[in-house]
């Protein structure tokens, strides 16, 4: 049995919202990897979008333990993640999604980033490539992300490993809805065009990669959408060498020396 952790005034309220549907072979590790963070203000919402492969039952399963769960036809994932924004109360908001997971203390390493970076108006960490049965295929560290940065280089964060201030909407609105592959990526650039990013060189999510993964079967459709997301907003190839080395730079003053090394050789084997 769960048992409710209590809250504590150092910690600022987390709002985490999972849109899903159809991913029962993995929704519930997704649930778990939220749950098991024993974060003591944490507020956690499921929006399905009318599953019909036994993702109900596991939402049922956990409810007790939901601030608040849905499941019904919605009009994509941009909309069903707004739809659970639009409910949220946290501090900071995040969006996981049912394939994917948050590692163990990940929110914990957020609440005190949070604190040290108070002029943060979103803060990332690094993330893992995994495959359906959880295993490592690859690591992906990333460094202080700015708006200049995704625009040359493209999405240098993840949302897997991605927490942001609620007040942003206030401003920002939500998510656009009129993308199904870079509503993301516009998220982020309009997040970091109004304030700054901090970095944690901590493993905080895993996205998975199966059979069925948008990124998996759907590249093309990605790489156009960004493209038009960034229409207008390109920048010069000199630009995009200055942010390459920047983040080479960067990556090794976090010590990351190996890392930046596996790299390099990847591209010269490619």
């Amino acid at each position: 049995m769960r048992t409710v952790p209590k809250a504590r005034t150092d910690c600022p309220r987390i709002s985490v919202v999972t849109p899903s549907f159809n991913q029962g072979a993995f929704l519930e590790r997704t649930i778990d990897s939220v749950l098991s963070q024993n974060y003591p203000n944490l507020e956690y919402i499921v929006i399905d979008g009318g599953s019909a492969d036994g993702s109900v039952e596991i939402l049922r399963k956990y409810a007790a333990h939901l601030a608040y769960w849905v499941s019904e036809p919605d009009r994509g994932q941009a909309h069903a993640i707004n739809k659970g924004l639009q409910r949220a109360t946290g501090d900071w908001v995040a969006w996981q999604n049912s394939d994917d997971v948050f590692y163990p203390g990940a929110f914990e390493s957020l609440a005190r980033a949070a604190r040290k970076h108070t002029d943060a108006a979103l803060i990332i960490g690094n993330m893992n490539l995994i495959d359906a049965d959880d295993r490592l295929i690859r690591d992906m560290k990333y460094v202080t992300p700015t708006c200049d940065a995704l625009r040359a280089e493209g999405m240098v964060l993840t949302n897997q490993a991605a927490f942001w201030r609620r007040s942003l909407h206030a401003e920002l609105g939500f998510l656009d809805e009129e993308l199904d592959y870079g509503f993301d990526y516009d998220w982020f650039l309009r997040v970091l065009s109004q304030g700054k990013g901090a970095h944690v060189d901590r493993t905080w999510g895993g996205l998975r990669l199966h059979d069925a993964t948008k990124t998996h079967r759907h590249q093309a459709e990605f790489d156009e959408e960004y493209r038009r997301v960034l229409a207008g907003r390109e920048v010069s190839a000199a630009c995009r060498r200055y942010h390459q080395a920047r983040r080479l730079v960067l990556m090794i003053a976090q010590g990351n020396i190996g890392y930046v090394l596996r790299g390099l050789a990847r591209r010269m084997n490619s």
